[in-house]
This record gives structure tokens, C-alpha cells and sequence, in this order.
């Protein structure tokens, strides 16, 4: 991850401007192509969808009593006070393990210190951390010790007494809806995230800043899986039996790597959890069916990265929302995404031309298709 801020010479910027020209003729069919196809399985999905999806979630529907059995887990580590008295505008919920210590300390210390965003950026912002119970019960003790020693120095881990595991990850969301609705309902925005996502705070708070002034509703972010089919093979990490889910598309969700709601849009979520059938273990899936049956569809943008790492590259980082992937070089990308020299770099007629070649190059290729799209690298 070098940078490199060299002027060009004029040979050097004609071949970029014909390079640019050729890759951006390209695109221009790879593009075509990709809608079509695109509108095709969109076109499907809803043909599909419109006639299912109310039959879904009627069939998921519980009572309040039986669903509350999925929700009702005591809190072992809280902060009721973290949001009072504040005009919150994100609460970011960071999906976290009990020995993930490293990670979180990592965040703390870059994306997710809170007084770093108050002083430079001027908002507040309140960022904790979802955790279960350890599954092992021969480290459970210790690491419990552990985590009230961490929570006493840095008060932000909320933790249930449900087990910590991938087939619990549906609980831990409920666990963010309920206690922001308990808790934090005054947040503009809540971001749910995982802890090995690196969040380019600064844009994302601009970016929210500006929705918030435009008084959207129904706001929710994301890179978006449309018409997704459920993973049938038994060897998959994401494998759903047709027992547990029997429809053959699942509605609009965005992944649970990261994703932002307005705060309407989290109530609204949460008033529709109380009456589904939880058990559904694939959490960001069962986001988008409460969101579905609340009327609510996802919004996607570009420089969300869902389940792909972004490219490492100075043009990248002026655009960054999320990235996905990342554990040990959250220092090293903190220190570059927030230089103010690489924010030149994209500044001018040539700064525009050489990062919009960079990201054709870096992002219109199969190997980066699960980040950022190839139209990001025009926008």
C-alpha cells in the first residue's frame, strides 16, 4: 500500500487519455451486457417474489409469545446510558466475538474512536460491541473475567448470555434491534457491521449528514443481493434446508458485513421481529424479510463493499465506504484513507482522468466483482 504522488508527463497522459478511451468503449458493451442480464433476473425475481413474498412472510408469522423466545436472553455486560442525552446521529453496531479482543481494540483506535469523529468531524457517533456467551464452556470463565476487565476501560460491549456461535448470528441481530429500541432509538442511523470491516468513517458520516438533510425515509444502505437463492449443498457454511426455508428466493437483503438504516426503518424492523419466526440462521437474510414485511426494500450503493475486500489504491479511498476482510491492517488503511495528500490526488482534470483509469482497472475485472462494481469507476 504505497503511495505514490509522481507528476506525469505529457506522454504519460496521452496514453492514459487512450487508454481510458479504449477500457471506457469496453465498458460501455460490458455494461449493456451486464444490465440486460441483470434486468432479466430482476425482472424474474419480481414475477416471483410479487406472487411470494406475502405468502412468506404470513408463513413465518409467530406470536408475540413464540417469538419472544428467540429475544429473551438476559444481559450479562450494558450500557443503558450510552445514548441519553445526546443527539446521536449513528449508532454502529459492531458484530464481535468474545475472544476477538485484538479486533476490537483495533477499531477503537481508528474507524471507530468516537472522540477522534466528535473533534474532526463534529457529530457524535456511539459505536459497541454485540457479543454471546463463548460456546466453549472450559474458556467461558476466563474470558468472561476478560471482558468485564475490557468493558470497565472502555465501556462498550453489550453482551447476552445466548451462545456465540453462526447459527446465533439472527439472535445478535435481535439483540441490536432490541436494544436500540430500548436504548438508542434516538440515533439518526444505525450501521450494523461486522468487526473485521474497516469503515471509512469520514465519508460515511458526509454521506449520512447529507441524507439526513434531505429527510429520506425508508433509508436503507447497503450492497444489495436481489432474487438470491437459498445455498442447498450441506457442505456450505450457508447451507438452508428447504424444511427451515422452502421458497427458492430470498427477498432483497444487504449482507451483514455492513449496512446502515435510518432510524425509522429500525423501529419498523423491530416492530416485525417480534412476530417472525427467528430461527432462520442467515441474519442479514432475515433482516430483509422484516424489512420486506414492513414494505421496505434496500438501497444499493456502490462503495458499500458487502462480502469483498476493496482494492488497495489511493483512488479508492476518496469514494470508500466500506471494506470488507480486513484484521490486521486496520492501522496501515486508517492511516492512508484519512491522509489529506491522498485526497488530492484525484483533485483536477488529471487527478479525475488517472483515478477513473485506476478503478477500470482495478475494479472492472472478475476478481473484484464481489466488492465494488465496475460502475463505480466512473462515478
Amino acid at each position: 500500500m504505497v503511495v505514490n504522488f509522481r507528476r506525469f508527463r505529457k506522454c504519460q497522459v496521452r496514453q492514459l487519455m487512450m487508454t481510458c478511451f479504449v477500457i471506457s468503449a469496453v465498458m460501455v458493451y460490458w455494461e449493456s451486457s451486464d444490465s440486460n442480464l441483470t434486468n432479466h433476473v430482476k425482472s424474474y425475481s419480481l414475477r416471483h417474489l410479487l406472487s411470494s413474498l406475502d405468502f412468506i412472510s404470513a408463513n413465518l408469522t409467530i406470536s408475540r409469545g413464540e417469538a419472544r423466545r428467540f429475544s429473551d436472553h438476559q444481559y450479562l455486560i450494558n450500557h443503558e446510558q450510552k445514548c441519553t442525552n445526546r443527539d446521536v446521529l449513528l449508532l454502529l453496531f459492531v458484530k464481535s466475538s468474545p475472544e476477538n479482543f485484538e479486533r476490537r481494540q483495533a477499531i477503537r483506535s481508528t474507524w471507530g474512536n468516537e472522540a477522534y469523529i466528535e473533534r474532526t468531524l463534529g457529530v457524535s457517533v456511539r459505536v459497541v460491541f454485540a457479543l454471546g456467551l463463548h460456546p466453549s464452556p472450559s474458556q467461558r470463565k476466563k474470558l468472561q473475567e476478560m471482558l468485564h476487565q475490557e468493558d470497565e476501560k472502555y465501556n462498550d460491549l453489550i453482551q447476552q448470555d445466548f451462545l456465540d456461535t453462526f447459527h446465533n448470528l439472527t439472535i445478535k441481530l435481535l439483540l441490536q434491534l432490541g436494544w436500540t429500541h430500548a436504548y438508542c432509538s434516538n440515533a439518526q442511523f444505525l450501521m450494523s457491521a461486522d468487526d473485521d470491516i474497516f469503515v471509512h468513517m469520514p465519508n460515511l458520516i458526509h454521506y449520512l449528514q447529507e441524507v439526513r438533510r434531505s429527510g429520506v425515509k425508508d433509508f436503507w444502505v447497503g450492497k444489495v443481493h436481489r432474487g438470491a437463492p437459498p445455498i442447498r449443498r450441506k457442505d456450505s457454511k450457508y447451507y438452508v434446508s428447504e424444511e427451515m426455508y422452502p421458497w427458492s428466493m430470498y427477498p432483497d437483503y444487504t449482507p451483514g458485513a455492513g449496512y446502515v438504516v435510518s432510524k425509522d426503518v429500525a423501529a419498523r424492523v423491530y416492530e416485525a421481529s417480534l412476530t417472525l419466526n427467528a430461527s432462520l440462521y442467515i441474519d442479514d437474510v432475515f433482516m430483509g424479510i422484516c424489512a420486506n414485511a414492513m414494505g421496505i426494500s434496500p438501497q444499493e450503493h456502490a462503495f458499500f463493499s458487502g462480502e469483498g475486500r476493496a482494492p488497495y489504491h489511493l483512488c479508492i479511498y476518496n469514494q470508500m465506504m466500506t471494506s470488507h476482510g480486513h484484521v490486521k491492517d486496520f492501522h496501515e488503511l486508517w492511516r492512508l484513507a484519512t491522509d489529506p495528500e491522498v485526497q488530492k490526488v484525484s483533485l483536477g482534470l488529471l487527478g479525475k482522468l488517472y483515478c477513473t483509469v485506476a478503478k477500470i482497472r482495478l475494479l472492472c475485472v472478475p476478481q473484484f466483482q464481489n466488492t465494488y462494481p465496475c460502475r463505480a469507476a466512473f462515478l
